[in-house]
């Protein structure tokens, strides 16, 4: 079993969110395993056919002599949001604990649902972090195959391959198509892919729009669906002015390599350093690996980028309250020298003069170049957020 990073409460109910496949079920088995805990499983046919009859069924059960008192987990809560009535009404009356799973908490948004007004908190469960998988990371095969767990510890790279292309498939039936989140679903098949290949690049709606054959409406809303199903995050723009004139527009990035690889099917292609391809999927697992052990840790910071229109950029910019402004290089090299510290030193005495300033990569040597810290990315990580 491996130790996840999230640390929810013992106490208080909580929603546990993530994609599917991230180990939500398996965690709270861990977490919560033993006699005080009442599991209800609303992908088991037969369980969500009798709630669906019969609601009140639902509290019978948790009321019953057998499960009184007990801590309560409740998966997959979107497939039946009906039943927060009766967890709030629980909450409420008899002070007990709910723990509610879910793969997207667009249906509960859309049923109305104010997620318990608050007396439930809310975590989210990513795919495996570098520290999740301590001496099981290897950086060239979460690259390729990402880190949810059916895939990165797969025994081989074609069986990997296997469960992301069934992965995507089966997300497209059960999470889009099941849930009546689009009318089309082909030119949504068609946006994953164009997606895909946007990849932590700044989104430019109107040419998705073009390229997918929808209005630049129906392209917000499928990045929001892929936002509120976790299987995305919008990196916005810096929005402090500086002299230059910046871009403005967002970028996105899926939650998780191989989801990406998958979606725009070079999963049979390797990776190779100093490549490109390399490079980009390197940015994209160093921003995602800071973004998860901040949400883990419940660190209250902001993430965003710059980029001018002269495509000087800072790859990543994080405030964070009480400490000082973060800006952050990111390349793959494994000997960095003074020109890669070139962005962050011109734009970073413009944007904020009393920012750190890092460059992160695959050099092992540490130094400084004016006033950046230059060190190896997992330094930089550990320096983050501490590992346990």
């Amino acid at each position: 079993m491996i130790q996840r990073s999230c640390n929810p409460t013992k106490i208080n109910s909580f929603f546990l969110f993530g994609p599917r496949g991230s180990g939500k079920t398996t965690f709270l088995e861990h977490e919560f395993k033993g006699p005080d805990t009442l599991f209800v499983d609303l992908l088991d046919i037969n369980i969500f056919d009798q709630f669906t009859l019969d609601i009140t069924r639902f509290e019978s059960l948790v009321d019953s002599p057998e499960h009184a008192g007990k801590r309560v987990v409740v998966d997959e809560i979107q497939k039946f949001p009906r039943l927060l009535d009766v967890v709030h009404s629980q909450i409420q009356k008899k002070k007990r604990q709910f723990v509610l799973t879910g793969s997207s908490s667009r249906r509960l948004k859309q049923r109305g649902t104010n997620l318990l007004a608050g007396r439930a908190w809310v975590y989210n469960l990513y795919p495996f972090t570098t520290n999740e998988l301590g001496e099981r990371f290897d950086l060239k095969k979460v690259l390729e195959r990402g880190s949810l767990p059916d895939s990165i510890l797969a025994g081989s790279h074609e069986d990997s391959s296997e469960f992301l292309n069934a992965y995507v498939g089966t997300y497209l039936q059960k999470e889009v198509q099941q849930e009546q989140w689009v009318r089309n679903l082909a030119p949504f098949r068609k946006f994953l892919a164009v997606a895909a290949q946007m990849n932590g690049r700044i989104i430019n709606k109107s040419k998705i729009a073009r390229d997918v054959g929808v209005d630049d409406v129906t392209v917000a809303n499928y990045f929001e669906i892929l936002e509120d199903t976790l299987l995305g995050i919008t990196l916005p723009a810096f929005d402090r002015s500086v002299r230059k004139a910046q871009r403005q527009a967002p970028k996105f990035y899926f939650i998780d390599p191989g989801i990406k690889r998958a979606l725009e099917r070079t999963l049979p292609v390797e990776l190779l350093p100093q490549t490109r391809a390399w490079g980009d999927a390197f940015e994209h697992w160093v921003i995602l690996d800071i973004i998860k052990n901040a949400s883990y840790r419940r660190f209250d910071w902001d993430f965003s980028y710059l980029m001018t229109k002269d495509d000087v950029e800072i790859d990543l910019i994080i405030n964070r309250p009480g400490e000082k402004r973060l800006l952050i290089e990111i390349k793959s090299k494994t000997r960095v020298a003074e020109a890669d510290a070139k962005a962050l030193e011109t734009l970073g005495r413009e944007l904020d003069p009393e920012a750190e300033k890092w460059l992160l990569s695959c050099d092992t040597l540490e130094r400084r170049f004016g006033s950046t810290h230059a060190m190896h990315w997992l330094e930089g990580l550990k320096k983050l957020s501490p590992w346990r």
